[in-house]
């Protein structure tokens, strides 16, 4: 009889495996329970979509009557909103659950999730289907669809392969603002009205040319809160821009490596502050 041993990287990945199968089996759970009520699943895509009703505005109110905006052609600047856009919807898709964290904490779920065998912070993001994101993603990709097609950029499988990961670094960009802001939620309950803060600035600033602000303001947003690093730079460096964006062309160039960097490190400061979470009572 032969008996075989698994190592520790074939382990791993079973229970990576494994791990990933109870996420889909959940989310498939979650959707079928909101498919129960169709009315209700029908209003709320429409809702996603409504949602981002003034970036449809915007976009048409930009090509029709403008001819560009700081230094930028109308479809380049198209590029911004539309890149920020598809962010957006996929960062709720797939993270977020967790803008409602503070709602939870006051409630004491946390105190439960904390007993299951699973991460809280997954836990957290399998609380329920993100039906709005379809209305959300919706709006996005004929956006993203309309800014490709209008703009003068020639498509080369490189620049493909960059806008993609500058949209996937946009979403973690934007899952490690929040999830930092979740972190500080398990200690400080009036987090939430930053978060509700974070997301107006993101929507009110995050379709322009940052280069178009005073510069107080435009450093702030890149330094400080690095909106920049959603949209603004990946668009500068596609579109040739790069000269506008206050930063060496490199450094905009490696914005989806920091959208994945600031992901790790806001997902540490979430475990960090886990383990010194002491209950909605404090």
């Amino acid at each position: 009889m032969t008996t075989t041993v698994r190592g520790p990287a074939v382990r791993g990945f079973t229970a990576r495996r494994s791990a990933m199968a109870v996420v889909w089996r959940i989310t498939k759970l979650t959707l079928r329970a909101q498919l129960e009520y169709r009315t209700e699943f029908l209003m709320m895509i429409v809702i996603g979509a409504v949602w981002q009703i003034s970036v449809i505005v915007f976009a048409t109110v930009l090509l029709t009557q403008f001819s560009g905006m700081g230094g930028w052609e109308a479809a380049d600047v198209l590029l911004i909103a539309a890149m920020r856009m598809m962010a957006h919807g996929l960062f709720v898709l797939f993270f977020g659950r967790v803008q409602y964290l503070t709602q939870r904490v006051q409630e004491g779920l946390i105190d439960v999730c904390l007993l299951r065998p699973m991460s809280v912070y997954r836990q957290v993001q399998l609380n329920h289907f993100p039906v709005n994101a379809i209305g959300d993603l919706i709006v996005a990709a004929g956006l993203f669809a309309g800014a490709i097609a209008r703009s003068s950029v020639e498509w080369t499988p490189g620049r493909i392969a960059f806008l993609i990961s500058g949209v996937l670094g946009g979403m973690l960009v934007e899952a490690a603002l929040f999830t930092a802001l979740s972190s500080a939620a398990l200690h400080f309950p009036a987090a939430s009205y930053w978060s509700s803060w974070l997301e107006e600035l993101m929507g009110t600033f995050g379709n322009y040319p940052l280069n178009i602000l005073p510069g107080a303001v435009s450093g702030a947003l890149t330094y400080i809160l690095p909106l920049a690093f959603i949209a603004y730079f990946p668009a500068g460096v596609l579109t040739g821009n790069g000269s506008a964006l206050g930063v060496p062309v490199w450094v905009a160039a490696c914005a989806p490596l920091f959208g994945l960097a600031g992901f790790i490190a806001s997902r540490l400061l979430w475990n960090r502050s886990l383990r010194h979470y002491t209950g909605v009572n404090g």
